[in-house]
């Protein structure tokens, strides 16, 4: 475990640390916000994940959150979205590769090796955080884009694990839309197994009832074709979840977008993490 940065925010302190990881055999870096409230107590943790063409710095730079976990008391931890450094497989295009692990476990070379960010997000990374910092084992999971959908395979590829899960412009069915070519390479071309890493069809067989928060933007110029929340709303329907899908109107795909809500969603996480 290494500091990288340190820095006073709303009475907490923002922070970036790295370590060697080995479930991606590399060094990873991840954002943790220390709200003022972990200085005497435990707190909840809620794990945010970032999309496409990010870094951990991305959501801790532009989405203004500390104020909200301040005042919630809560700590969010957000990771880097995939693995990075030398001999780390990459290729072209912005939608696969660095910046683009899709918070799954890749099945298929070179990616396997090191391409294991499901792994490291719901089980190095938390282990790593409960043992290093004032941290409870109250977690809540959410993202943005590629993130979204991570926060919601996280959930629901390990019942239980989480008491809270949202989401901000998901992409909704991976292997139907921006997933396509990432999955292809993770995975090869076996049907069955882009099943067990898209959103809509664990929704559809979860015997898990999620309560989903959802918030996307009309205007977003990627909401038909790659987001696609009307398939999202048909797996809720057909898998018994409860979804709040709130369309927000004139509202675009980027950090604007996602720091006009995140408020919302650190009071609806803060709402499930500290009852009792």
């Amino acid at each position: 475990m290494r500091k990288i940065e340190s820095h006073g925010s709303f009475g907490g302190t923002q922070e970036v640390w790295a370590h060697d990881a080995t479930s991606t055999s590399c060094e990873m870096r991840f954002g943790v916000f220390l709200p003022p409230q972990a200085q005497h107590t435990p707190c909840p943790v809620l794990y945010f994940l970032s999309g496409l063409t990010c870094t951990e710095q991305n959501f801790i730079q532009k989405s203004g959150m500390q104020r909200y976990a301040a005042e919630h008391g809560l700590i969010i931890v957000s990771p880097d979205t995939s693995p990075r450094g030398e001999g780390v497989p990459d290729a072209e295009g912005d939608d696969i590769g660095l910046s683009a692990g899709f918070y799954v476990d890749a099945t298929q070379a070179p990616w396997s090796a090191q391409y294991r960010m499901q792994s490291y997000v719901t089980q190095e990374l938390p282990t790593l955080v409960e043992a290093h910092f004032p941290a409870s084992d109250m977690r809540g999971i959410t993202g943005h884009s590629m993130g979204g959908h991570g926060a919601l395979i996280c959930a629901l590829r390990n019942p239980g694990f989480y008491r809270s899960v949202s989401a901000l412009a998901p992409i909704c069915s991976a292997s139907r839309g921006w997933g396509r070519k990432a999955f292809a390479a993770y995975f090869g071309e076996d049907a069955d197994t882009w099943r067990r890493w898209d959103a809509c069809d664990l929704l559809r067989a979860s015997k898990e009832k999620f309560p989903l928060l959802v918030d996307q933007g009309d205007a977003d110029p990627f909401l038909e074709d790659k987001l696609q929340p009307d398939l999202l709303r048909a797996a809720c329907d057909a898998g018994g979840h409860a979804l709040d899908l709130r369309m927000r109107r004139g509202y675009d795909h980027g950090f604007y977008f996602v720091a006009s809500f995140v408020g919302d969603h650190v009071a609806h996480h803060a709402a499930a993490l500290t009852r009792a």
